[in-house]
Order: structure tokens, then sequence, then C-alpha cells
């Protein structure tokens, strides 16, 4: 039963941080890009970053460049999304999923159709 789970997330004053994780079960990583998504209540989901498990690459929206990484765990199934600087506008609810077969990252990572699973989300509140 292929799984993702969100955890990491909760209350943090602006200019703080947060890691997120995605843990994976059902299968490997290894043919998979995870991409996270954000969704602010009213608003609809939102794509953030994705990585390409194949190669490595990585992807993230302009509004997170340079505040957000993502990174890989492949032994432990995990995928992170470090959040520093964080800003009112990044509160919502974060959501990974998983694409399968899908190669380097680009463009395409930030459409929710493109993925085959998700989890259910954890919720960010940046909020002094």
């Amino acid at each position: 039963q292929v799984q993702l789970v969100e955890s990491g997330g909760g209350l943090v004053q602006p200019a703080g941080s947060l890691r997120l994780s995605c843990v994976v079960s059902g299968f490997t990583l290894d043919y998979y890009a995870i991409g996270w998504f954000r969704q602010a209540p009213g608003k609809e989901r939102e794509g953030v970053s994705a990585i390409s498990i194949s190669d490595g690459s990585t992807y993230y929206v302009d509004s997170v460049k340079g505040r957000f990484t993502i990174s890989r765990d492949n032994a432990k199934n995990t995928v992170y999304l470090q959040m520093n600087s964080l800003k009112a506008d990044d509160t919502g609810v974060y959501f990974c999923a998983a694409a399968w077969g899908k190669g380097p990252t680009g463009p395409w990572v930030v459409v929710p159709t493109q993925y085959d699973y998700w989890g259910r989300g954890t919720q960010v509140t940046v909020s002094s």
C-alpha cells in the first residue's frame, strides 16, 4: 500500500524556520519525483518545490527560491523541505506528492494532475 506521510509543520514566527518531512512507503523513491504543494484557506493548491529522484534535479517556484531547500534521503525513503525566512504568505497546509516515472524536474512539477499519490498534509502557520 502506497503511503506518503508529512510531518514537521507547526506555528512559527516570521523569519523563522521549519523542516518538513515526507516519508514514503509501499514503493521506493528510485523512479519517482516528489513534489511539495501548499494550500492556503480559500486558495488553490500551489506547487512549491520538487525533486527528481532519477537525476536529483530540483525545482522551486520564484516565491520560495533562496529560502526553501528540498532534499532526499533514499535510504530512509524520505524527502525534506527546509523552509527558512518564513513569511505570513507561506501559511497553509503542505502536501507531498509522488509522480511515477517522471524525468528531470521542470515547470510540470507544479501541476497537481501530474502526481499519482498524495499525503494528507501538515499545517504550517507563520504568525507573530
